[in-house]
């Protein structure tokens, strides 16, 4: 480990190499196209190739062929022993040089007698798949949890089918509204135990960090608002995407947050976005 340490160190000392690999970490766990890699942060084939594979030569990164296409993502074994090394040889395992990676499972509001753990949704248009995964979470378990969504660049109104999908399931759809994503990154704002995005857009982009570190997860999906046909085939995808949501979020809930630390926690909601939702329709799909 200890030579393999400079040369990855150098590999990310490039700003674009580390704009890749800050890029994947982000959707991580996915298995990003270079084809989308190459648009998001506007670089020619051939010269992301040869980023890349810098990265993979350094075993930052993986390649997988799927069909005809190349795809990418972060080697999180190796990354997490070259933290390791960093910080339990090179710091010799100081609290105060390795906080925050160090500090306890959850800063926003463990210090309360009785916790409601805090939990912000983020997607592009916060007009249904995150609307959908704060609306589900709220349902199943708004005892335990304080839930929020917004979008990175929010429509003025939420999606008209999104809205039939959770009135037919019970949902109070009276108390949302579509956010921008500024609305909880100023001083006053939650304190959040965890974060995810549920696009790949929201994934993409860059975002401040976040105050107190949270989880942070992706949970990827299809986007039901590009899908076309029918209104009936419409309605049909936005059904879709919440059952997968309600599925992921089912599964988050019943976590024994208390019997985990913050790494097994960490796997435990990558798992959760690892899994494939079959049946869901793709982006301007007709279904």
């Amino acid at each position: 480990m200890e030579s393999l340490v400079p040369s990855r160190l150098a590999t990310l000392g490039h700003p674009q190499r580390l704009a890749i690999f800050r890029l994947l970490m982000r959707r991580y766990p996915d298995r990003v196209p270079a084809g989308e890699l190459a648009d998001v942060l506007g670089l020619k084939a051939s010269t992301l190739s040869a980023y890349l594979s810098a990265l993979m030569q350094a075993g930052l990164v993986t390649q997988e062929r799927t069909g005809t296409s190349l795809r990418y993502a972060i080697s999180m074994t190796d990354v997490q022993q070259t933290f390791d090394y960093l910080l339990l040889d090179c710091c010799r395992g100081r609290p105060e040089f390795c906080s925050p990676v160090s500090m306890p499972l959850f800063t926003g509001t463990q210090a309360m007698a009785d916790p409601k753990y805090k939990v912000l949704f983020i997607c592009t248009g916060n007009s249904a798949r995150s609307i959908f995964a704060e609306s589900i979470l709220r349902s199943e378990a708004g005892d335990r949890f304080e839930v929020y969504s917004a979008g990175t660049m929010p429509r003025s109104e939420l999606n008209p089918f999104a809205l039939e999908v959770l009135a037919r399931k019970g949902h109070d759809v009276s108390v949302l509204r579509s956010k921008n994503v500024n609305e909880f990154q100023g001083a006053d704002a939650p304190k959040f135990d965890f974060v995810f995005t549920v696009c790949n857009q929201a994934a993409n982009e860059e975002c401040p960090s976040w105050a107190g570190q949270p989880i942070s997860a992706h949970w990827g999906m299809p986007d039901p608002v590009k899908v076309e046909g029918s209104d009936a085939q419409k309605s049909l995808a936005f059904q879709q995407t919440y059952g997968a949501l309600h599925n992921r979020i089912k599964v988050f809930s019943a976590l024994p947050f208390s019997a985990l630390d913050r790494i097994s926690l960490q796997k435990a909601v990558d798992e959760i976005g690892r899994a494939q939702d079959a049946g869901l329709p793709e982006e301007g799909a007709a279904v």
